[in-house]
């Protein structure tokens, strides 16, 4: 069986520099995979190749065993591979409602005209009711997303992504900025994802990560340092000292 998502090789240049440099990555059909690492180790650059937002400098992609490696983002959300992103990146103007409604909406085909589809079809109501209760977001579901607390921005960005369907998700920082308070509903709503959706997650949050992720890739100057489970990640000498600051020992 294919694996949900691999990389081969992949690297990514910017001049001189090597944002991402010759990673090989593999992530299991279902996993919860995190990938870790310091600040500008490349996290984000990896999941902009991954979702065709950037194209690789070398390497390719394979989603499900086949090749996207050159596919637009579209034609990669269409094969499945969905994404949230570390800044939201939603319509101010737009409500709950009307976000989850119209993404709903354009992936049964009805694209714009989904407010008179949804009031003639039940099942993209229930679709669209299903994905607001899920994600806690039924009592602001007529608000505008501008107004609306980080905490419920991000959960609406997570269930954006989810009513696409997706059968790889990928995650980027979904805690990140939300006040302590509200994240424990950030940390339910990721945990109550559908078992048969692959997750690849990139997130600062230890807790969250140790809490969530079942294998773990740590990424140190673009490149793959290391990975495995998380006790096995936790108990690394080489990790501690990366996120430490300190030179990692070879061994």
């Amino acid at each position: 069986m294919p694996f949900a998502l691999e990389t081969v090789g992949l690297s990514r240049h910017f001049g001189g520099i090597s944002a991402v440099g010759d990673v090989s990555l593999r992530v299991e059909t279902g996993a919860r995979h995190a990938l870790i690492g310091p600040n500008g180790a490349g996290k984000t650059t990896l999941i902009n190749l991954l979702t065709g937002v950037l194209d690789p400098s070398a390497g390719t992609i394979q989603l499900e065993g086949r090749d996207i490696t050159h596919l637009a983002p579209h034609r990669r959300v269409g094969l499945g591979l969905a994404r949230t992103f570390q800044i939201n990146q939603l319509f101010g103007d737009f409500t709950p409602l009307e976000t989850i409604g119209l993404a709903v909406s354009e992936r049964l085909g009805h694209g714009g005209d989904w407010l008179r589809v949804a009031g003639s079809r039940l099942g993209l109501n229930q679709d669209i009711a299903g994905l607001l209760e899920k994600f806690h977001l039924v009592d602001v579901m007529h608000e505008r997303v501008s107004t609306l607390p980080y905490g419920k921005q991000r959960l609406l960005e997570i269930a954006l992504a989810v009513a696409c369907r997706p059968r790889v998700l990928l995650l980027d920082e979904p805690a990140a900025g939300v006040p302590e308070e509200d994240r424990h509903e950030i940390l339910a709503s990721v945990a109550a994802l559908p078992e048969d959706v692959t997750v690849l997650f990139i997130e600062h949050d230890m807790d969250l990560v140790f809490s969530f992720a079942r294998r773990i890739s740590v990424l140190v100057n673009g490149s793959l340092f290391t990975e495995g489970s998380p006790e096995e990640v936790a108990r690394d000498p080489r990790v501690k000292a990366v996120y430490l600051g300190e030179e990692a020992v070879d061994g």
